[in-house]
């Protein structure tokens, strides 16, 4: 693993997803995977009672299952993917 789970990792992630345009929100919620996306505003509502480690799985999960395009994001973005991706594949 590349990195930590914390929470500068964790902006990294945030940081990551706001390039392609999502606004993240961290709120209380019954979601049975600890977060919801409604995907035709590009929200993503994160359970906030998660621990750090627990909001970033969320995050990663939720990366794994969007289409990121690449030339959105920054060079900070795209190292913070590629070490998302490494570790997953």
């Amino acid at each position: 693993m590349d990195f930590k789970l914390t929470k500068q990792f964790q902006k990294k992630i945030e940081l990551l997803l706001e390039s392609q345009d999502y606004k993240i929100r961290f709120e209380k919620g019954n979601f049975k995977s600890g977060y919801c996306i409604i995907r035709e505003k590009k929200v993503i509502i994160i359970n906030k009672y998660f621990t750090t480690e627990g909001k970033i799985t969320a995050l990663i999960e939720i990366i794994e299952s969007i289409n990121i395009s690449p030339e959105k994001c920054s060079e900070k973005n795209l190292n913070t993917l590629n070490k998302i991706l490494k570790i997953e594949s």
